[in-house]
């Protein structure tokens, strides 16, 4: 049996501590379900601030609170601001490697979901097992609007017509910098 990602959320940033509770991370569930991750599981803790590594086990806070809380004992492992990569693992045979598809969400600095990808490992000629992540499409619920303005696909467009990144910066912040 191997040990392998089942589900990661990576560069949340922590929003609190709490030393004096029972113990656990705090998260927000619709988060957790969109990763995958479940109450009362154990997750390995990466703190990408200061390179500590743990475990502890998921509670849920309020939904939509974006939180990521660090209770008891975990608390002394970082700060307010801290970005972390929490994994969520299960045990396979490694045949089963070919089957899984690890869902891994990544985060902007205000723990909004930035982008979702997946894990694949798959069979090349140079290898019996090989790895790729593959960035899953936005889907309405994540796409990032402003009023009317869908600005990834927006700043996409530009991209298409030549512009490069720092003439999108430029179009974006001139003209769309009243609804930012």
């Amino acid at each position: 049996m191997l040990q392998v990602v089942r589900a990661k959320m990576h560069g949340i940033r922590v929003t609190g501590s709490d030393l004096d509770y029972h113990g656990s991370i705090t998260l927000d569930p619709d988060q957790c379900e969109q990763a995958g991750i479940r109450p009362l599981e154990f997750v390995d803790l990466f703190n990408k601030s200061n390179g500590a590594r743990w475990y502890t086990y998921v509670i849920y806070g309020d939904p939509g609170s974006r939180c990521c809380v660090l209770n008891g004992p975990s608390a002394r492992n970082c700060q307010k601001g801290d970005s972390l990569i929490i994994c969520a693992s299960t045990y396979i045979p490694e045949q089963q490697l070919y089957d899984i598809r690890p869902k891994v969400l990544t985060f902007g600095p205000s723990n909004e979901v930035e982008e979702v990808l997946h894990y694949e490992v798959n069979q090349t000629p140079e290898r019996a097992f090989d790895f790729r992540m593959v960035i899953e499409p936005p889907t309405r619920a994540n796409v990032r609007k402003i009023g009317s303005v869908d600005v990834d696909a927006f700043t996409t467009d530009l991209r298409q017509r030549g512009l490069d990144d720092h003439a999108v910066a430029d179009v974006v912040s001139r003209h769309l910098k009243s609804v930012l």
